[in-house]
């Protein structure tokens, strides 16, 4: 089923969205837009493991990346891997790099092309061209667990072909029945609902985070601070996003999350073992998330509260100001039908997800008053106002391959009336790990953010 708690968890600052564009394959999604595409939504491993895992199954241990980059030389193609990694038993270090291809091999190509004899004075020159630094970005991560409950995380990475480097840093600290993080970032990196990027010269938030109850309740709370004007990544001349600017946020946010099945095929015993004449064989499903054909309908509801110390805007241009404080609601309902057990090599695997969120009932109620009143409609002001439908088709491909496109709709059209308009957009094939019970190799690519990138996933449900 759709990842119901994305709806609570947008409305702060540390829901990570995957990107290609940052060594740690992670952009944070910006509180008060709307609910992310559940597809984009980046893995729980740490990037740096993943690269640990992946180049396992990769040649020379080489990822594949795909992003555009401020410079069109460079282009957009770029190969990653972990260059070296030591640990012991409660520390680990690990090195990563980045090589963007094309102007190298463009480069090399224009000094041969022009060559008539090879001499040493030539060789010298093409040698050049792999110190440029524009072709590299390197990181380094850092891992300490200070108590079987507590660990402190520390990474940063430089991209060659800009200026200054980004560091961050993130203590966490697990207790029965909640999670407390600490994380601070000079600058962190932020994406928009239109896949823009932004940078924020300081970010730190402490949150507090509760475990999903028996009885479906959840509640968070914590403080947010952002340091410096927020700065466009890509060309942009808009005025960046208002929960971006400099101030300090209390935010709390309460839910309750049901799910109902209308019918669900349980696993059975038999059907994990299979028995032949030559003895029985243990046959579980790819993925044990998706071993139940059902059909079932899951919703959430919730309300946050905030508070700003700083509610004007940072630049003289600006005349937008946030609200001091803010009270809302928001909610989503989601339906799922899933026909196989994903355990067969073909044909054994069907899923339709389709889940309709609503960041915002205060804004959802202003739209709908002036439909009525016959007002002229300012979507471009509120984004929040338009309800969103996100549709989700996994399709199996043969055996643990599975197709998967996620795509997100807005029900209002840009003028503002009634109308469908596709938002966002993102496809994946997906390899399942039988060995890891729920995770995946995913090589997926968004269109809008012409980004694409292979990740490895855990129990992502």
């Amino acid at each position: 089923m759709a990842n119901m708690r994305t709806a609570m968890d947008a409305a702060f600052w540390d829901l990570n969205i995957s990107t290609s564009r940052a060594l740690d394959g992670t952009a944070r999604s910006i509180p008060g837009e709307p609910i992310p595409l559940d597809g984009s939504t980046a893995s729980r491993a740490l990037r740096i493991q993943q690269l640990s895992l992946l180049g396992n199954g990769f040649p020379l241990g080489i990822i594949p990346s795909y992003s555009p980059t401020p410079r069109k030389d460079l282009g957009s193609f770029a190969l990653q891997s972990l260059l070296f990694k030591v640990s012991t038993s409660n520390w680990w270090l690990g090195f990563t790099g980045q090589l963007r291809p094309k102007k190298l091999v463009s480069d090399i190509k224009a000094e041969l092309s022009s060559v008539d004899e090879w001499e040493l004075p030539v060789l010298k020159d093409i040698g050049k061209h792999f110190l440029e630094k524009s072709l590299y970005a390197f990181g380094l991560c850092s891992q300490l667990s200070l108590t079987p409950s507590s660990s402190l995380l520390l990474s940063t990475e430089k991209h060659g072909e800009k200026k200054g480097r980004r560091l961050r840093a993130m203590l966490f600290h697990k207790l029965p029945d909640h999670d407390i993080t600490l994380e601070a970032a000079w600058p962190e990196l932020f994406i928009d609902h239109k896949g823009r990027y932004w940078e924020v010269p300081e970010s730190i938030s402490l949150d507090c985070s509760s475990l999903v109850s028996d009885d479906g309740l959840r509640y968070r709370f914590g403080l947010h601070k952002n340091g410096g004007h927020p700065r466009a990544v890509d060309n942009i001349t808009d005025e960046p996003p208002l929960s971006l600017m400099q101030g300090i946020c209390g935010k709390a946010a309460l839910s309750y999350e049901k799910s109902k099945d209308f019918w669900r095929l349980k696993a059975k015993k038999e059907d994990i073992i299979i028995e032949t004449e030559e003895g029985r064989f243990y046959r579980p499903s790819y993925d044990i998330r998706l071993r139940e054909p059902h059909a079932a309908v899951s919703g959430i509801i919730g309300g946050s509260l905030e508070a700003w110390l700083n509610n004007g805007s940072s630049s003289p241009s600006d005349s937008r100001h946030r609200s001091p404080f803010g009270v809302d609601l928001f909610g989503s309902l989601c339906y799922t039908f899933q026909h196989g057990k994903f355990k067969e090599y073909f044909g054994d695997l069907t899923r339709v997800d389709a889940r309709l969120d609503v960041a915002s009932a205060s804004a959802l109620a202003k739209q709908v008053s002036k439909v009525f009143r016959k007002a002229s409609a300012d979507n471009a002001r509120d984004v929040l106002a338009s309800p969103r439908l996100e549709l989700i088709l996994q399709q199996q491909v043969a055996g643990p391959i599975v197709f998967r496109v996620d795509s997100k709709f807005s029900l209002n059209s840009p003028a503002g009336g009634p109308g469908v308009q596709l938002e966002d957009f993102v496809c994946s094939l997906n390899y399942s790990l039988k060995l890891l019970q729920s995770g995946k190799v995913v090589a997926w690519y968004s269109p809008k953010r012409k980004e694409g990138m292979v990740e490895l996933r855990l129990f992502e449900f």
